[in-house]
């Protein structure tokens, strides 16, 4: 499968299994039918910059993006599904080199599960990791609010 033929989150109504690359999507505030947008559209869908989604384009991490007659971007439900999945992925922490090889290895097909399962159970490892550091610095934070919320000792 590759990032183009990636299902739009409609699709998961379907009995065929489908890898989707994430929970299902959130939605975007799309209008009904349309599948076409601007890159001004998608910086408001998304929150990114133009500048963030010029710079996915060169490295790989969405070069399937089509072009107007005329060279302008035209982005489709698909791209921002794929978008939405590679926030996630930076929210993480997953370093830009891992989400491009996985978007390589997306388009390189379904013989690629593994390896891709291999890059995602990774992230998630290092994403515990840092939800059980951030649960012990909770803590800490907890404590001091505590002691700092006790009533003052008078002499």
């Amino acid at each position: 499968m590759t990032v183009m033929q990636t299902p739009p989150a409609d699709s998961a109504t379907t009995t065929t299994p489908a890898d989707i690359c994430s929970a299902p999507p959130r939605r975007h505030p799309r209008p009904d039918g349309q599948d076409r947008y601007t890159i001004s559209e998608v910086v408001a869908f998304t929150g990114l910059t133009a500048h963030t989604l010029r710079w996915y384009e060169r490295i790989g991490l969405m070069p399937h993006v089509d072009r107007s007659h005329t060279g302008q971007r035209r982005y489709t439900n698909r791209d921002l599904d794929w978008l939405d999945f590679v926030t996630k992925l930076r929210l993480t922490g997953m370093p830009v080199a891992d989400m491009v090889r996985y978007a390589e290895l997306v388009r390189e097909g379904d013989g690629t599960y593994p390896e891709r399962r291999r890059l995602l159970e990774s992230t998630r490892r290092d994403v515990l990791a840092r939800i059980a550091e951030l649960h012990d610095t909770l803590g800490v934070l907890d404590r001091k609010i505590s002691f700092y919320s006790a009533e003052p000792v008078t002499p």
